[in-house]
């Protein structure tokens, strides 16, 4: 992999990834760099067949304070149309993290504001420590909300709480966080990525096929239909039947011993 600016990228093993976004005397504002350097990233995870877990988290002391509010307001001179054009490539490039097919963790280790809560919202768990502050704060700013807000906060803390937040753009923080289902858990500010590494370790020793099968039918909220769910399923799941890892799960379980799955 290439090395990127503004991100670092790690490899605990062969099947976690884990995304550092790297420059914390900015609070790991959503530069220019380190967009390019997010999108080439995630290009490059997508077509990893080794890769099980994608963990997301931020240098220093913030997960990321948004986007750049220098380069958004740096150009009020621009017309509309043009503002549109820039924006959406700058959404697109970051939600690029939903075209993974392995499952994806926020790691949120502090303040996750406006477009920076967004892409921990894009990630399938998310796990923060007690002090993290999180909020979209976008008409606090004199903006409405942008990449896919008021899509990914409803889907995630629903329609009455999303609400609240984006109207009112305050901050939200610890068991409150969890409460709302912001997070999945609070975990402690000491050895805290160590924590969300052993949870990204649990999900790539899972069998990857039906963990990659899962992952999808569970995004953008799951089915649109009971129906629609039992049609997903009845294929989904012989689809995992014909694999080795079915077999190798089915010893494992047998002789009460720990399976070694191979993605085949």
């Amino acid at each position: 992999m290439r090395e990127p600016r503004d991100l670092r990228v790690d490899r605990p093993d062969d099947h976690v990834a884990v995304v550092t976004l790297d420059n914390p005397d900015k609070r790991n504002m959503m530069s220019e760099p380190m967009t390019r350097s997010w999108a080439a990233t995630m290009e490059e995870l997508a077509g990893d067949r080794d890769l099980r877990c994608v963990v997301v988290t931020g240098a220093g002391s913030a997960f990321c304070s948004g986007g750049d509010t220098a380069w958004i307001g740096g150009d009020s001179g621009a017309a509309v149309h043009e503002l549109r054009t820039r924006m959406i490539a700058f959404y697109r490039s970051w939600l690029s993290i939903r075209r993974l097919e392995v499952p994806t963790i926020a790691a949120i280790n502090g303040p996750a504001i406006g477009a920076g809560l967004c892409v921990a919202l894009a990630c399938d768990l998310r796990y923060s420590t007690p002090a993290a502050q999180m909020g979209v704060p976008f008409t606090r700013l004199g903006m409405h909300p942008g990449m896919a807000g008021t899509w990914l906060l409803p889907q995630v803390v629903g329609t009455s709480a999303a609400r609240e937040l984006l109207l009112t753009s305050r901050l939200v923080a610890g068991e409150e966080a969890r409460a709302l289902g912001l997070v999945n858990r609070v975990l402690p500010q000491e050895g805290f990525l160590d924590a969300v590494l052993e949870i990204a370790g649990e999900v790539a020793s899972t069998a990857p096929v039906a963990s990659r099968l899962t992952t999808l039918a569970l995004r953008d909220g799951g089915h649109a239909s009971f129906d629609a769910a039992l049609q997903w399923e009845a294929l989904a799941q012989p689809v995992t039947l014909a694999t080795d890892d079915l077999q190798e799960g089915l010893r494992a379980a047998r002789e009460r011993d720990v399976p070694h799955f191979t993605g085949r």
